[in-house]
């Protein structure tokens, strides 16, 4: 692998917030989506199954391209194919808001995910290299901070727009920031690396883990199908464990494979990714099944919604880069433990709330509890990821977080697309979610929000087994290959 020359300190505040903007225009476009799914929903005249694929597609690309593009890196530079995704991204946003049809849509936001890949495989390695040891914490607190900040804006401004202008809006509004963006990054995006001579690319082991990403969506999709289409389920399933079988083979035999299976054997890396997943399966249930309830039962406009959910990246805004100062002060090592518990703790609150009719004050109350806890994991998680690698291979933990949290949301889209209307029918209900009674719509919204509380405790329970491992950065001191 190349050696990597850090950025000099002194311009680490010029990357920070060019790396930052591009990242909060990549997560504003997933969650004014979510926020606009039931309008998006009504205007094709289909049902979630169908309309989660604008949420699902673009995950799914988004993931399964992110290790490939982060080996691209090696060979193109960082900061070159940092702006090239910009520009597709750009471009893509474009082509969704001119879609005629859903398959239009779904197909462009395909697209989008290949522009937000590039984008996205790189942006922790940038500024990991950025920022010195004592300071990578903070910049990984302010990188949670601007994940939160596209929380805030996605909502609040996704509901606005879906009120006032249509769901096309939600795409369009991102062509001045993409323009603006690249633009300035053209002018002061400057990295100082050492570029591969030649390229070398597993072609048939991103191939295979595109193809196993897509037969699993598939798979779930198809689940809630099952009745009506039991062989097409069983096709997707084994075409899904087929794909992964022949991912991990040729990844164990390659000599330069796309993933290095070995860094699954350091427990200070695979710990704090595997809790990385679960977090956001959990949080992606919430993102999807929410706007339904909120709408459905408590009656809500798009522009209300978004308020309320405001209110957890509002949280973590503040608790974010204190969370990660914490990190840098003093490496305790029960910070992310303590964070996802609380997190679950407020899940199930959620979920016995929901069931209740409660006045929305009771849940922004506890959305204030959930930004605590959130914040208090993300952070020193997020920054323990980077630390247990070799610095040699920031890029690789940089590729890896990054399509594992991708993984995590869009295994919760599907989870949440297949769970709701499946608890629906099983409480009485027989008309779509839209036109669901509140009551059944109620009662199986609190029971995904019950659902994702058990997934953060399965993360609680993963984090409390690995205190007996070694403390977070070894991987990263030890200076030694994985192989």
């Amino acid at each position: 692998m190349n050696n990597v020359v850090p950025v000099r300190h002194a311009h680490k505040y010029v990357i920070l917030v060019i790396v930052l903007v591009g990242v909060l225009m990549s997560v504003l476009d997933g969650i004014v989506v979510s926020i606009a799914l039931p309008t998006i929903t009504g205007a094709f005249n289909v049902d979630i199954s169908s309309s989660q694929w604008t949420i699902t597609a673009y995950l799914v690309t988004l993931t399964s391209l992110l290790l490939f593009f982060g080996r691209i890196a090696e060979f193109t530079g960082r900061a070159l194919l940092f702006i090239l995704g910009l520009a597709v991204f750009t471009l893509a946003s474009l082509a969704c808001g001119l879609s005629a049809t859903l398959g239009q849509l779904v197909a462009f936001r395909v697209l989008q995910g290949i522009g937000g890949a590039m984008v996205f495989s790189i942006s922790g390695a940038i500024l990991f290299l950025a920022f010195p040891p004592q300071e990578r914490g903070r910049a990984m607190g302010y990188l949670g901070s601007t994940v939160a900040v596209g929380s805030i804006l996605g909502p609040v401004l996704g509901g606005f727009l879906v009120d006032t202008l249509g769901w096309r809006s939600i795409f369009l509004i991102n062509i001045p920031i993409g323009v603006v963006l690249v633009a300035c990054s053209l002018l002061f995006l400057r990295t100082h690396e050492e570029k591969a001579k030649s390229f070398h690319m597993d072609w048939i082991g991103a191939a295979t883990l595109a193809a196993a990403l897509f037969f699993l969506m598939l798979f779930l999709s198809r689940l809630e199908q099952v009745s009506v289409s039991p062989l097409m389920a069983a096709l997707c399933g084994g075409l899904f464990v087929v794909c992964s079988a022949a991912f991990l083979l040729r990844e164990s035999r390659c000599e330069r494979p796309l993933l290095e299976l070995g860094i699954f054997r350091i427990q200070a890396f695979l710990v704090p990714v595997l809790a990385m997943m679960l977090f956001f399966v959990s949080s992606f249930m919430i993102n999807v099944v929410g706007p339904f309830y909120f709408q459905g039962v408590m009656g809500l406009r798009p522009t209300q919604v978004g308020l309320l959910f405001l209110v957890v990246p509002l949280v973590m805004v503040v608790a974010s880069p204190v969370s990660g100062w914490l990190y840098d002060t003093r490496h305790w090592k029960h910070y992310g433990m303590v964070g996802m518990a609380v997190v679950a703790l407020c899940y199930f609150a959620l979920g016995i709330v929901a069931r209740s009719w409660v006045d929305i004050g009771a849940m922004a109350g506890v959305f204030v509890l959930l930004g605590i806890g959130s914040a208090l994991f993300q952070s020193p998680n997020s920054t323990e990821v980077m630390n247990s690698l070799p610095r040699s291979q920031t890029v690789i933990a940089s590729s890896v977080s990054a399509a594992v949290r991708n993984l995590g949301m869009t295994l919760g889209v599907a989870l949440a697309s297949l769970l709701l209307p499946l608890l629906m029918r099983l409480t009485g209900s027989t008309g779509s979610v839209l036109q669901a009674d509140k009551g059944s719509l109620a009662a199986s919204v609190g029971d995904i929000m019950l659902v994702s509380g058990v997934v953060c405790l399965l993360a609680v329970a993963i984090l409390a087994r690995s205190r007996t491992s070694a403390p977070a950065g070894a991987g990263a001191s030890s200076g030694t290959r994985v192989s």
